[in-house]
């Protein structure tokens, strides 16, 4: 799998606020850092892991990138110190959200763990395995994705975790706070995504540079203005 993945094989008991950015990244690009640097600067976070999975049980294979190829790209755009490439979901032998986070509270017990994820990741919440465990027991933090804001606070889990909702303004102390709790962070966004790179890259679509951080639709922020 390439360079030698930097978590501690059997964890251990640093005292961290650890957000985990789960996905595809196929391949990892500019807009997961972004997503990455936003939160670890919003909820004070030590370190964001960028958790590469295996096989992403609601997206089809086809199109997939080996996982060896999808790591190296998470390595290339991760610093190893704050923002970390990893394959430890892999590592531990799961494939679903609430099991990889069970282990994970195991291996690093004193570790304070977000799930870090866009608001398109909210709209599809619902369809997870045992997704409200997930959210009982683990802080979410929800970062702006174009397009998807409106969808995924009118979702059927925002609607669910309404009375967990906490005001973006404690954005610092979620991974802190007594779970379930999650916050919708309104904040710049990046448009680009994986399915336009590999658009680009099949020569289908022109994609130039990076596209600029764009300001996150009107949306309700439980009484906050954006």
């Amino acid at each position: 799998m390439g360079q030698p993945d930097p978590l501690p094989r059997r964890g251990d008991r640093r005292k961290m606020r650890i957000g985990i950015l789960g996905g595809s990244f196929n391949p990892a690009h500019a807009g997961h850092l972004h997503v990455a640097h936003q939160a670890q600067r919003r909820f004070r976070l030590d370190q964001v892991w960028l958790m590469v999975s295996p096989g992403n049980p609601l997206k089809p294979a086809a199109g997939m990138a080996p996982f060896a190829e999808r790591l190296a790209s998470a390595h290339e755009i991760a610093d190893g110190r704050h923002i970390i490439a990893t394959a430890i979901e892999a590592t531990i032998g799961t494939r679903y959200t609430r099991d990889t986070l069970h282990r994970l509270r195991r291996q690093f017990p004193c570790a304070h763990f977000v799930w870090l994820m866009g608001a398109d990741n909210l709209e599809d919440l619902s369809r997870w395995q045992r997704w409200t465990e997930i959210a009982d027991k683990t802080s979410l933090g929800v970062l702006p994705r174009p397009a998807h804001n409106t969808g995924a606070l009118a979702s059927r889990a925002a609607h669910r975790l309404r009375h967990s909702r906490l005001p973006a303004r404690q954005a610092s102390m979620l991974g802190l706070t007594a779970t379930p709790a999650w916050i919708f962070l309104p904040t710049t966004q990046n448009a680009l995504s994986a399915t336009a790179l590999r658009a680009a890259k099949q020569g289908n679509q022109p994609i130039g540079s990076a596209p600029s951080p764009v300001r996150p639709e009107r949306v309700a922020t439980n009484g906050e203005e954006q």
